[in-house]
C-alpha cells in the first residue's frame, strides 16, 4: 500500500504540496489526476525520496522509501523516461540496475522482452525513440518485480499500440495484486485503465474515488425521445420529474430513472423511442472538478488576446 499522510513541500514562499493525504491500495489502478502544477510529479518524488517533505510523510508498506534496503524489489517507478545515460545501451542500463540490487541478469532478459525491446536491447539509449525511451523507464520499473508500482505519464511518445499496451499492462499488474499508481492527462485512456481515482489541485486534494462515481456526481439525467412528447412532458412533470425540450425534440429529464420513466410512458400509453441515461464523461467530470485548481489557462478563443498580426503567424 503507499500512503500519504498531511503530505506538504514548500519551495521558498511557493506550497507546491498542502497536507495532503490519500491511500493507495493493492489490487486496482489508481488514477492520479490534476491540472498542471498540482503537484502530482512532485508527490511521487517525494514517495521515492528523490525530494524531501516541508513536514508529514510518504509511505511504501508503512515505510519510507529511503529505509528500503533493496528498494527496486519492493517499488518500481517511472518518472521521467530520459534518466538514463544516453551512452549506454538498453541492456547495460538494466544491468547496472540490477546489480545495485542482487537482480540476475536472467530477469534483465524477461524484461526487455516483456516489454518488446529484445530486438534493440544493445542500442545506445540515446538512439532510442521516446517510445522506446518509455518502454525501457517500465522495464527499470518492472525489473525488480514489486508489489508497488508508479508511472508518470508513461504513454508519452507512444503510438496507439504503445498505448493499448500500457492500458492491459497496467491491468494486469493490478490484477496480480500490486498496487498501481497511474499518473496520466489523457482523460480517455484513464476512463479505460483506472479504477480508482485520487484528484489534486493547487497540492490539496479534491476527490478520492471510482471513476463511477465521479461521473455519477455530474449526472446528465435521462434522453428521452417520443412522438407524443408534448403529454409525456406533462405526465413526467406531474410525478416529480424536471424536463427541458432539448432543440431537436428530445427531452432532457432529471429526477426520474430510466425504469420509471419507462413504467409512467407504458402506464399511460405513450410511445417511446429512446430512454438513453446521460452521464458526465470522466473529461467532462474531471474539468468541472478541477476548474478552479487550473493555473495556466489559455484564452477563450484562438488568438484572443494578442494581435492579428502574431495570432496569424
Amino acid at each position: 500500500m503507499i500512503e500519504v499522510k498531511e503530505l506538504t513541500k514548500r519551495y521558498g514562499p511557493a506550497v507546491v504540496v498542502d497536507g495532503l493525504s490519500f491511500q493507495v491500495k493493492p489490487g486496482v489502478v489508481t488514477g492520479f489526476l490534476g491540472p498542471n502544477g498540482a503537484g502530482k510529479s512532485t508527490t511521487m518524488r517525494m514517495l521515492l525520496g528523490l525530494d524531501t517533505p516541508t513536514s508529514g510523510e510518504g509511505l511504501v508498506n508503512g515505510r519510507r522509501y529511503v529505509t528500503i534496503r533493496r528498494p527496486m524489489r519492493e517499488v518500481g517507478a517511472l518518472l521521467d523516461a530520459n534518466a538514463v545515460h544516453p551512452h549506454r545501451s538498453a541492456f547495460n542500463h538494466l544491468s547496472c540496475l540490477a546489480r545495485s540490487n542482487r537482480i540476475g541478469v536472467r530477469r534483465v532478459v524477461e524484461v526487455l522482452e516483456q516489454v518488446g525491446l529484445a530486438g534493440v536491447a544493445r542500442k545506445r539509449a540515446g538512439e532510442l525513440s521516446l517510445g522506446m525511451r518509455q518502454r525501457l523507464g517500465i522495464a527499470t520499473a518492472l525489473l525488480g518485480d514489486p508489489g508497488v508500482l508508479m508511472f508518470d505519464e508513461p504513454v508519452n511518445g507512444l503510438d496507439p499500440e504503445g498505448v493499448r499496451w500500457i492500458r492491459h499492462l497496467m491491468r494486469s499488474l493490478a490484477a496480480e495484486g500490486r498496487t498501481v499508481l497511474l499518473s496520466s492527462h489523457l482523460m480517455s485512456e484513464m476512463a479505460l485503465t483506472a479504477d480508482r481515482l485520487v484528484v489534486i489541485g493547487r497540492g490539496r486534494l479534491i476527490a478520492e474515488t471510482s471513476v463511477g462515481d465521479l461521473a455519477a456526481r455530474f449526472d446528465r439525467g435521462v434522453l428521452v425521445r417520443s412522438p407524443r412528447a408534448a403529454e409525456l412532458t406533462g405526465v413526467l412533470e406531474a410525478a416529480g420529474a424536471t424536463v427541458l425540450v432539448e432543440p431537436d425534440g428530445g427531452l432532457a429529464v432529471k429526477g426520474l430513472e430510466v425504469a420509471e420513466i419507462g413504467d409512467l410512458a407504458a402506464g399511460y400509453g405513450l410511445a417511446v423511442h429512446e430512454v438513453t441515461p446521460r452521464s458526465a464523461s470522466l473529461e467532462e467530470a474531471y474539468m468541472e472538478l478541477t476548474g478552479d485548481s487550473v493555473e495556466y489557462r489559455a484564452a477563450g478563443r484562438p488568438g484572443e488576446g494578442i494581435g492579428r498580426r502574431e495570432a496569424g503567424r
